[in-house]
């Protein structure tokens, strides 16, 4: 997932946008700014994030592919969204 952050700040510094990366589909009001299971931004390298719901918690992971994890300990990723739960 580095690499695709490099490859994401690299294609901004030669189109001269100033976005790292497009719309990562989190709403604005979400409470986190960095995805729980991998601790990568939300939008970087181009990824589009992903919701996941535990015991009606939403929880946006910056990607598919951190599911697996996730799927792990769900209780844990939905309380750092959501403590007072």
């Amino acid at each position: 997932m580095k690499i695709k952050s490099i490859l994401a700040l690299l294609a901004a510094a030669f189109t001269g946008s100033s976005a790292f990366a497009a719309d990562s589909g989190v709403p604005k009001d979400y409470p986190l700014k960095k995805c729980p299971v991998s601790g990568e931004t939300y939008g970087d390298g181009g990824m589009k994030a992903f919701k996941v719901t535990h015991d009606g918690t939403d929880v946006w992971l910056c990607c598919k592919g951190c599911k697996k994890d996730f799927d792990k300990d769900p209780a844990k990723y939905a309380k750092a969204v959501a403590p007072e739960k």
